[in-house]
């Protein structure tokens, strides 16, 4: 049962009493340094773990574009989202907007004065300007675990609840070539509306493993892919760089990696599994993307 907003609201005043800076700042490189850098220095740099925290949220700022990303695990009390002195901000939405992921249990988010639920794979978009933001679980025993993208905001858009059978699925590829996938949009030109996010699903159907084959990249946006539903056992090796000198990332459950406009983004699992993709940039059309002959490769 959700809490009530006054106790909610009470809530949120005591964490953001107590917040201090514990944002991690992730800088990105350019094509030149990124030939050289080792596997280490390449997880260090474009791969974001740990974000999964039970009882936790946890938050990345990246230099690119300005991204924030993160994840909130309620358990048995609500989690405020509030302005880490990285953002120089009285509310986290005060100059940003963000689309919220449900990936496990029932929950609802408290924003202002509403409170929204979101059941499995749901999507709300908050837009600037929301005073308060905090994260509930319904059951403890099968907490929520909300996954956010947040960019900055120069509109405060209306918040928007987009459930999973509203977010326009599309099927794509084939078991022939390995990626029979549904594609779920969520926040997007023709979805709910933003001022520069976009924002949506994928899921891989048994039997697929490829993403985004033949790859593209588009320098006009950066994109962020949070791989989940992948299996204990499983991995997903992530392909990133220009097309002529490749690299690969070993991503496991709920890991994120971060595409810069100049690298390709596609990947390949050892079992089917889902990934939210993200953008941020000068555009919303989903379309918009350089694709990148299979034979061009390196």
């Amino acid at each position: 049962m959700p809490i009530p907003y006054r106790d909610c609201k009470r809530k949120y005043d005591q964490q953001k009493a107590q917040v201090q800076e514990f944002m991690k700042t992730r800088l990105m490189t350019d094509p030149q340094r990124y030939a050289t850098m080792t596997t280490a220095q390449l997880r260090e740099t474009f791969l974001i773990d740990a974000l999964y925290q039970p009882g936790e949220l946890q938050q990345v700022y990246v230099d690119l574009d300005r991204a924030v990303v993160g994840m909130a695990a309620p358990l048995r009390s609500p989690i405020a989202l509030v302005a880490d002195q990285t953002l120089r901000a009285k509310a986290f939405t005060e100059r940003r907007e963000l689309g919220v992921l449900n990936i496990a249990g029932n929950g609802v988010i408290h924003v202002g004065n509403e409170t929204y639920s979101l059941n499995h794979l749901d999507c709300l978009y908050i837009g600037r300007g929301a005073k308060e933001v905090a994260f509930e679980s319904i059951e403890p025993d099968a907490p929520a675990v909300f996954y956010f993208l947040s960019y900055p905001a120069h509109f405060g858009y209306p918040t928007r609840l987009v459930r999973k059978d509203e977010a326009s699925p599309v099927e794509l590829g084939n078991a022939n070539t390995c990626n029979h996938r549904t594609v779920c949009k969520y926040v997007f030109l023709e979805g709910a509306q933003s001022c520069q996010l976009v924002m949506g699903v994928t899921h891989l159907h048994p039997g697929s493993s490829w993403n985004t084959m033949p790859a593209h990249k588009h320098l006009r946006r950066s994109e962020v892919y949070m791989y989940f539903n992948v299996a204990e056992e499983a991995r997903v090796f992530h392909l990133m760089g220009p097309a002529e000198e490749t690299r690969h990332l070993v991503m496991r459950d709920r890991e994120v990696v971060v595409s810069p406009g100049w690298s390709i983004h596609a990947g390949v699992g050892t079992q089917a599994y889902s990934f939210c993709w993200g953008m941020g940039g000068e555009n919303q059309d989903y379309g918009d993307m350089d694709p990148i002959p299979l034979k061009s490769l390196r």
